[in-house]
């Protein structure tokens, strides 16, 4: 389906902007608490994660946020008061750490800055960062901004001119500009969100900052603030934590907990490190090991012979340190190095791989107490761990088969200038006793598996993963002092025991990669900090009551649990950024993700403390002052806390009111708990799960405030690729309403996927979506102009009156049913199953219909039709359906003032199946005449009658053979497939199942039993369509009556009217013989010129 022009897209944008218009000037969408019985009304309260307002909103943001839309929208006409509010998130660091870009960039380069050529491109180091992580060429980073490296770069890209990027070096300017823009995208998409309740945080908004104070007070009065170090990732640039959204890669990485072995070098360095050999402090290479209790097992230690290695100062330590300098990075944000100068690195040496190979150290619990000695591994990265990696070749695959390439390839040990001494002597060291494997595990699975070489990677990682997994759930211990007890008890044991005795130290690093906003990999440091103590056993307690009430998919409720259980303590503060501070210590702000936790709250009365106002400059409609908004007041609104009397006493001079206070607290009674809180997938490991924990401590006695339902999707893929800036695969809300319309790409978001799988918006989609919308319009526009006129009735066979035609009790019931089948695809927020029932499905039932009744269709049923179709349709092309139900239709209110259309009377389900009988009988007949002229019998033939072949003469007769039994061998098959059935009656068993299942039967079939499986292949296909009806063994349709009240439509359809009219007869019959052979042949051509038809059933049974 292809456009040509724009006209179809400037008519329905045309009709979207005054459509817009007459939301706004009517309020439609504003959602008031009723004065009087407010609890006798069904509220309905959905809510989104506030977006951050660094840049307009793409088309992943209004994926996500088109789910609360339907669903709002589905509930108004539920006959639910609905509340759908949206923010605009400004806390963190990405605003100011860009502001402060720009403001460097023009400082350097001046402004608007003149880069140098090489400056321009995108820097190597960022596009590699996503190689590591397995997905594709070029990073997130890279993504978002398009491959621009200079913020200036990025501002461009976004349409910018120069004299308005400059504007961008003031932070404050960016809470005035995107969030406006962003506002202003999502009017023109049309969603039902009542902007008087739309705000910004951070302290920029008075109102705002005040209740995220109100609410960290009340955590820290609770205990579930506390202070002390904890390792956080970290920002080296920023000097700060960073959390979550501040990251550009690595969306929920936690610190990694390593254990550094300490093997100390009793060697002499090589001659160019002379100076080394005279200090007089220890220097040890540091091997980082998830597995310190396989420590007694060290042979050797690895390094890469091509890697670059330093030697730093540890004055923490008294030594010299040998690792990677991005290892070192970590060390000195964790008091490693220096303690009083965090990230103070002093190198004393740099080196190569080789350069250490050959070295001589004493390793920790080593049965080899004399020294083992450092040897080359080509699988290291320097981007894990410390670049060192110590050797237990009795439990680790890896070290096992890279010892053994050492033994067995002497060229490769004198390429090394290794002797033969330092490799071939070290056996492996019996140390854990494995189930099944043994007590040197790793060289019983690499023969098992027949590993060769180092490059037998992915056999490699299985033997791995086999011999973690047994070897510490159910390995025994074999070395003295924890002999007989289980790995998994003691591994904490001998960590402990290596930290004491100084050979090991406690480090970590981000468990993955993790880029800031502003570029640079973040560390794990050690901080002084204000924390939430999610860790919290107490607390996980009263989260998992929450998990456990909540109404979720299974996917989603595991991954709140498994988040719960792993979830300690989450950093609550920071020294830059935007946002609010902390109340009892102001030189700390609180951050992003702590600071948007029970916002929702907010939402049930912001619009009368700042009323639309979104800095919250100006009072709303109580001219309540921020100033008097105590913590007092918020206890009292949001838990109840207090006499209003006593508060306004209190406040002699605040601009509070008793009845103010009554009527806030009772906004927020009537609309919490939310209802429905709708997120990306990536938020269940963060924000989700915070969200569960904050509202659970705030209101810990009333779990009925508590969430009530979280659905969560998949991330968006724009024509089946990631979206990218970088491709030019991407797409902003505001480019996709220019380009598709705003019902366009609501159809468009419908039918991208409802479940945590990515979705993929199609672009054709859109675009097909607006022309069948446009086709849409045009026919609502030709069809009233004939029901506005009872003389195009008249030329147009409309029909009045009573309903005479079989085909209008059809249409009738399949108008029932689709509303049937539309509700429980709402409720269950199936959208693109809704689009499938409400868009194409009713109007191919309305198009069906007026084939059948050949044209001559029923005013009533019409305009019944149009109402449904509008009313059920409404929730996703929104604009479309109010445009005809105001302007076309001439209601007075808008659509979504109606109620959920009822029933006209129960859905009949004999009349479904009449309805699809006379569909697929229609088919089959086309079928079968078709096949009858292109057969051989009919070209063969010279002539019929006096006529030439070539020219088909329509029958004066007809015969349509009707059967009314099975065959024995086919109801025998049906039977089975029955019993065989899924519980739920969706899904038949598979085929290899049916078969065997059959094969008792096959003997009794004789010569049938070569068809069993080609009719059970047929039988599966109509299931498919049809459903578990196909099973029945008598139809419950009577087939020649159906066929009889619909004889007009078939002879009209198969083109075989005659002037005098087609003479019909049926004849019935019930032995199988004359059923498997009804078929076409010469014979059925005669002097009478008759025509033999099969029904459906018979073509089922052939």
């Amino acid at each position: 389906m292809t456009r040509k022009g724009t006209a179809k897209l400037d008519e329905l944008r045309k009709i979207e902007g005054q459509v817009q218009t007459f939301w706004e000037s009517n309020k439609v969408f504003e959602a008031n608490v009723p004065l009087e019985n407010s609890e006798t009304i069904q509220k309905y309260f959905v809510t989104f994660p506030y977006p951050y307002m660094n840049g307009r909103l793409h088309l992943g943001h209004t994926f996500s946020l088109s789910k609360c839309e339907f669903s709002v929208g589905y509930e108004r006409l539920k006959g639910k008061l609905t509340l759908w509010p949206f923010g605009l998130h400004c806390t963190g660091t990405p605003i100011l750490a860009s502001a402060d870009k720009l403001s460097r960039e023009c400082k350097e380069f001046g402004c608007p800055p003149v880069f140098p050529p090489e400056a321009s491109k995108p820097s190597a180091d960022i596009e590699a960062v996503t190689p590591a992580q397995g997905k594709s060429k070029k990073s997130k980073a890279v993504a978002k901004a398009g491959g621009a490296k200079f913020q200036w770069q990025i501002m461009e890209s976004l349409g910018m001119e120069n004299n308005e990027i400059a504007k961008f070096k003031d932070p404050e300017y960016w809470l005035t500009f995107f969030p406006a823009l962003a506002v202003d995208d999502l009017r023109k998409l049309g969603v039902k969100v009542d902007w008087r309740r739309s705000f910004i945080t951070t302290d920029a908004n008075p109102y705002y900052d005040s209740f995220v104070r109100w609410q960290f007070l009340t955590l820290k009065k609770q205990g579930k603030i506390q202070y002390g170090k904890r390792y956080t990732i970290f920002s080296a640039q920023d000097n700060q934590p960073c959390m979550d959204h501040e990251r550009t890669v690595g969306e929920g990485v936690v610190p990694q907990e390593y254990t550094l072995i300490k093997l100390k070098v009793i060697s002499e360095f090589p001659s160019k490190f002379s100076c080394l050999n005279q200090l007089k402090v220890p220097i040890f290479l540091v091997a980082a090991t998830l597995r310190p209790e396989t420590m007694f097992g060290q042979t050797n230690c690895w390094v890469h012979p091509d890697i670059d290695y330093v030697g730093v100062k540890s004055i923490q330590q008294s030594c010299i340190l040998i690792c990677t300098q991005r290892a070192a990075q970590n060390m000195a944000y964790q008091g490693i190095l220096d303690p009083l100068r965090p990230g103070h690195i002093d190198i004393v040496a740099n080196f190569k791989g080789t350069d250490l190979l050959g070295l001589k150290v004493k390793a920790p619990l080593s049965s080899y107490e004399s020294g083992v000695f450092v040897l080359p591994m080509m699988s290291i990265r320097s981007s894990k761990g410390t670049g060192v990696v110590t050797s237990v070749p009795s439990d680790s695959p890896d070290d096992w088969v890279a010892l053994q390439d050492l033994i067995k390839k002497p060229a490769f040990r004198t390429k090394y200038n290794l002797l033969d001494s330092m490799v071939i002597p070290f056996e492996p060291i019996p140390i854990i006793e494995t189930p099944g494997l043994g007590s040197l595990p790793a060289v019983t699975i690499v023969d098992q598996l027949k590993i060769q070489s180092q490059n037998d990677r992915d056999k490699l990682q299985e033997a791995k993963e086999k011999v973690y997994r047994v070897g510490f759930y159910d390995g025994i211990m074999l070395v003295e002092k924890y002999k007989g007890l289980k790995v998994n008890s003691v591994k904490k044991l001998i960590q402990d025991q290596l930290v004491e005795t100084n050979d090991a130290i406690i480090y970590y690093e981000p468990e993955n990669l993790v880029v800031t906003r502003g570029g640079d990999e973040a560390v794990v440091a050690l901080c002084d900090q204000w924390y939430l103590d999610y860790g919290s056993e107490e607390w996980k307690t009263e989260v998992r009551k929450a998990v456990a009430n909540l109404s979720a998919t299974d996917e989603i409720r595991r991954g709140l649990y498994s988040t719960v259980d792993w979830l300690h303590e989450h950093a609550c503060s920071r020294t830059y950024g935007l946002g609010t501070r902390l109340p009892w210590d102001d030189k700390w702000l609180i951050e992003s993700l702590s600071d948007s936790t029970i916002y929702m709250a907010y939402y049930t009365i912001a619009h009368l403390l700042q009323g639309g106002s979104l800095d919250g400059r100006k009072p709303g409609p109580l001219k309540i002052w921020p100033e008097h908004m105590t913590p007092e007041v918020w206890d009292y609104i949001f838990l109840g806390i207090g006499d209003p009397d006593d508060l306004v006493k209190i406040n002699r001079h605040s601009s509070l009111s008793v009845p103010m206070l009554k009527r806030l607290r009772k906004e927020f009674l009537f609309w919490y708990p939310v209802d429905l809180r709708v997120s990306g997938k990536d938020l269940i490991s963060n924000h989700l799960t915070y969200y569960l924990y904050n509202h659970t401590a705030i209101w810990p006695n009333d779990p009925n405030l508590w969430p009530r339902n979280i659905r969560a999707n998949g991330h968006l893929l724009l024509n089946s690729n990631k979206m990218s800036k970088s491709t030019g695969n991407f797409l902003t809300l505001a480019d996709a309403v220019e380009k598709y319309s705003a019902d366009g790409v609501r159809l468009a978001l419908a039918d991208a996927g409802d479940s945590l799988d990515d979705a993929n918006v199609k672009e054709e989609m859109a675009e097909a979506g607006l022309l069948r919308l446009y086709s849409l319009l045009d026919w609502f526009n030709m069809t009233l102009e004939i029901l506005n006129d009872s003389t195009l009735q008249q030329k147009s066979n409309y029909r009045t009156g009573a309903y005479t035609m079989h085909a209008d009790f059809v249409f009738e019931n399949e108008i029932n049913h689709t509303i049937e089948l539309a509700d429980k695809a709402y409720a269950a927020q199936e959208y693109r199953e809704v689009l499938k029932i409400v868009f194409y499905e009713l109007q191919a039932h309305r198009d069906r219909y007026r084939e059948v009744c050949q044209g001559s269709v029923h005013t009533n049923l019409i305009r019944r039709y149009m109402n449904i179709q509008l009313l059920l349709l409404s929730p996703i092309c929104s604009h479309v359906c109010e445009h005809i139900w105001i302007n076309l239709l001439n209601n007075k209110t808008s659509i979504f003032c109606e109620k959920w259309p009822e029933l006209s009377c129960p859905v009949d389900r004999i009349l479904l199946l009449q309805g699809r009988y006379i569909d697929d009988t229609a088919h089959a007949f086309r079928l079968q005449l078709k096949q009858y002229q292109s057969s051989k019998s009919f070209k063969s033939s010279k002539f019929v009658g006096s006529h030439s072949v070539t020219q088909f003469i329509p029958p004066s007769d007809a015969v349509v053979w009707v059967a009314k039994a099975y065959p024995t061998w086919q109801a025998q098959i049906l039977e089975i497939m029955a019993a065989n059935l899924s519980d739920d009656g969706k899904t038949l068993a598979d085929n290899a199942t049916l078969a065997q299942l059959l094969r008792p039967h096959l003997k009794a079939m004789g010569r049938m039993a070569k068809r069993a499986m080609p009719f059970v292949q047929l039988v599966r296909e109509r299931f498919l369509i049809h459903g578990k009806q196909v099973l029945q063994l008598q139809l419950e349709v009577d087939e020649c009556e159906v066929i009889k009240k619909n004889l007009s439509y078939l002879i009209s359809t198969l083109g075989l009217r005659q002037p005098d009219g087609l003479k019909v007869s049926f004849m019935v019959k019930y032995q199988y013989v004359l059923v498997i052979f009804c078929c076409f042949s010469k014979q059925f051509w005669n002097t009478s010129n008759k025509f033999h038809f099969s029904t459906l059933s018979l073509v089922v049974l052939v």
